[in-house]
């Protein structure tokens, strides 16, 4: 999906337009976001937004100089999933 950037002291939001001539009349019903490595004073969510075709969390912390994988999957109002990652770099700035 893509690469960022994120200072260890950060609160930053992220979000995935799913709407964006993907759905075709679908709707999110369930997004669950996920971040790997899960460490000790590593990057994690600590608030989720779920619209009906945009899907948004609110990342913390991070170890400065680590990458981490930011998962997020989502159900869809027929039933089907989907997954889209951002690899996320933890940098002072």
């Amino acid at each position: 999906m893509g690469y960022y950037l994120k200072d260890p002291q950060a609160a930053v939001d992220y979000s995935v337009d799913w709407g964006a001539g993907y759905l075709d009349g679908q709707t999110v019903s369930g997004s669950v976001w996920s971040v790997a490595p899960d460490e000790e004073g590593g990057v994690r969510v600590v608030a989720e937004t779920v619209l009906p075709t945009r899907t948004a969390a609110t990342l913390e912390g991070g170890v400065a100089g680590k990458v981490y994988r930011v998962g997020n999957q989502v159900t869809l109002s027929d039933g089907r999933t989907d997954e889209r990652t951002l690899v996320l770099r933890v940098e002072e700035r």
